[in-house]
């Protein structure tokens, strides 16, 4: 038992090398397999401890930038820090822990692939929505680079999960069962998956009107100084100086907050650049504060992080915001106690209208996600769907030079998948880029230092499958298998 824990705890962490920045994409098809092999002939509490202990391989090393963010950032002492870490992740790790308990306890009868396989399915859903979300390593993402990514245009990242899921399980299947039957399965899923993906239409949506020339600002502005106001001048006219060369009939993007105040406090300053970009029939985009004034509210007022439009005065306020980096969820209870975590006075709050419009720019719409919203597939889908392309704005220096950046990167490049759309990204210190329809990067900025990134993208119009139906056949499918298993399985004792 020693042995399969620390197999287990290993299994989970290794796992993160099948994500970006190290892209191994067989370690994807590798670990779950060895989860389900080691739960083999387990009792019930023996397996909820491996569970637990894959997870917490998984997310401790899955995501380890959070370290980064408490210490290098919230001036968290390294101890303190590690401790929070530890706790977050092992927190996280009690999904797994429910995910083998429901598995162990109701599925192991009968149908036990299908079910591990399913199950893992259901709890990656799960983390979508549970507790407002955390949509983080869906093995789906780890397909991206593989002859496997335009699945993601049919069923979504979700779709993308259940076939990595699928060829690992068949491949666990293979090894237990050493049969015909199920050596012939582990060839034939795979190789019906990439069939069925190189036959995948390359464009389910179209040209909508003439490429746009875009200017992505990367300003790589130090977040230990960017929001002391002692340093606002010098980060207005960092702005100032790197777009005025560029004004013209463009689209010049800032990054997310690129003006850490409030927008009426340096509008003076900007006017004469807005005004100068929207005489030449351009645009300026950048990410601004914004406060709008709510009597409901406790204080009068509600912060909001978003994006502007600054030349045509359109605004997206941010709606999935991070907690205890961007709010504290209940604030008069708990806000003396997490203090150390060094969250600014200018804490934002989420906008009271669910469905916001599209930022419009110039003759066109985008769908707009700010930072950590890129990562909620349905949120993007939703906003994207008659969307001409894809905007999001993002300041990972919080994560500084772990694999944060490089995991939000690839999750946003699945977006694109996804959506049928271009997509911009324009980041503080990187990764700044522009991404087409088929998630492929076409121009890159150079990271941690201050650039300026130049390119084309085409506005598109039309669905793709993912965007018509969104990822309910798959969870609907899921819990009518799940149903049919355990209703096979009820008369069959278990034993702990």
């Amino acid at each position: 038992m020693w042995l399969s824990a620390l197999l287990a705890l290993i299994s989970g962490a290794i796992t993160t090398l099948a994500f970006a920045p190290f892209d191994i994409f067989a370690i994807a098809l590798i670990t779950p397999a060895a989860l389900y092999i080691l739960l083999n002939k387990r009792s019930i509490k023996q397996a909820c401890l491996l569970g637990w202990l894959f997870g917490l391989g998984f997310f401790g090393s899955g995501i380890s930038w959070v370290y980064v963010s408490i210490h290098t950032y919230g001036n968290t002492p390294a101890p303190l820090a590690a401790l929070l870490t530890l706790i977050f992740c092992a927190a996280l790790a009690l999904l797994f822990l429910g995910q083998i308990w429901l598995y162990r306890k109701h599925f192991y009868a009968s149908h036990k692939v299908i079910s591990f396989a399913v199950l893992w399915l259901v709890f990656e859903w799960l983390r979508s929505w549970l507790l407002t979300g955390f949509p983080w390593l869906y093995l789906g993402y780890t397909s991206i680079d593989t002859p496997l990514a335009p699945l993601a245009s049919i069923g979504g990242v979700w779709l993308s999960s259940a076939v990595v899921i699928a060829i690992s399980l068949s491949i666990a299947h293979a090894l237990e069962a050493q049969t015909k039957r199920a050596i012939g399965l582990a060839i034939a899923i795979p190789t019906l998956a990439i069939m069925v993906s190189l036959n995948t239409p390359a464009n389910w949506t179209k040209s909508s009107g003439e490429p746009i020339d875009i200017a992505i600002i990367q300003p790589n502005i130090p977040q230990l100084t960017k929001w002391n106001s002692s340093y606002l001048a010098g980060i207005l006219n960092k702005h100032y100086q790197s777009t005025e060369p560029l004004l013209g009939n463009k689209v010049i993007i800032w990054p997310e907050t690129a003006i850490p105040s409030l927008y009426p406090d340096v509008a003076e300053y900007l006017a004469p650049l807005v005004k100068r970009q929207a005489e030449l029939g351009g645009s300026l985009i950048s990410g601004i504060p914004s406060m709008v004034p709510d009597i409901e509210h406790p204080l009068g007022r509600r912060i909001h992080n978003s994006i502007y439009n600054l030349t045509q005065d359109t605004i997206y306020h941010k709606q999935r915001l991070v907690p205890f980096g961007e709010y504290v969820p209940l604030q008069d209870t708990f806000r003396d106690l997490f203090n150390f975590l060094n969250i600014p006075d200018l804490t934002f709050s989420r906008p009271k209208i669910e469905q916001q419009a599209l930022l419009q720019v110039g003759d066109y719409q985008y769908s707009t996600a700010i930072c950590y919203e890129i990562a909620y597939p349905e949120l993007v889908r939703q906003y994207s769907k008659n969307a001409d392309l894809i905007l999001t704005l993002s300041n990972d220096t919080w994560f500084s030079h772990s694999i944060g950046p490089d995991q939000h990167f690839q999750i946003a490049r699945m977006r694109a998948i996804e959506n049928g759309r271009w997509l911009v990204r324009s980041a503080n210190n990187g990764i700044s880029a522009i991404v087409n329809p088929q998630g492929e990067v076409v121009h890159i900025a150079p990271r941690y230092q201050e650039a300026i990134l130049e390119g084309k993208v085409v506005p598109m119009q039309g669905l793709t499958p993912y965007q018509r139906t969104g990822h309910w056949p798959l969870v609907t499918l899921y819990f009518l298998i799940l149903a049919f298993i355990g209703w096979r399985n009820r008369r069959v004792p278990l034993t702990n």
